[in-house]
């Protein structure tokens, strides 16, 4: 085991007596990727920042039911993306029209935060799938970026398994079009 996971081991459990100094050093580790996790789900800072926040305290506080404190990133991760999924599935059943959709914004860069950010072809794709239907990038982004399993995906989603497929495979033969668009 390395010393960053004995560290973190550490962290953890002075957490869970509710030393705020552990969690503020495990909240400036982690809040970045998970930040960037929620923002592709939800298209809005603010709200990604809102979703962070109470995954955060939502993992502080069940912290005693993480049964392998070595899965913590993990764990943590999929509390945001199910808070993501919640916020998004919430909007969409409300028909909410997002204000980006209205209004002129000038987006701040928050896609990847891997090597990779700053490779032309992944900003190209990562701002051609924001162009998608709603379902298509969600899809694409729990199924490409977050690394989900088609029956993952389901489960998130609602969706059955064969609805999973066809939309995912529709879903990359769009964003195939808009990027043979783009390059044109």
């Amino acid at each position: 085991m390395t010393s960053t996971n004995q560290n973190i081991e550490q962290l953890l459990i002075l957490c869970q007596s509710g030393n705020q100094r552990a969690q503020l050093e495990i909240y400036n580790r982690y809040n970045k990727a998970m930040y960037n996790t929620a923002i592709r789900i939800v298209k809005d800072s603010f709200k990604a920042e809102d979703i962070m926040q109470e995954s955060f305290l939502t993992a502080f506080t069940k912290l005693k039911s993480l049964e392998d404190t070595n899965m913590f990133g993990a764990w943590l991760k999929r509390i945001v993306i199910n808070n993501s999924i919640g916020y998004y599935n919430k909007t969409v059943k409300q028909n909410e029209v997002p204000l980006d959709n209205v209004i002129y914004k000038v987006e701040d860069d928050c896609g990847i935060v891997e090597p990779d950010q700053n490779n032309e072809k992944v900003k190209q794709i990562l701002n051609v799938m924001k162009t998608l239907k709603p379902n298509y990038s969600l899809s694409l982004t729990l199924h490409l970026i977050e690394g989900y399993d088609y029956e993952e995906i389901c489960e998130i989603m609602n969706i059955s398994y064969a609805n999973c497929r066809t939309l995912i495979s529709r879903a990359k033969e769009s964003l195939r079009k808009k990027l043979v668009l783009k390059a044109s």
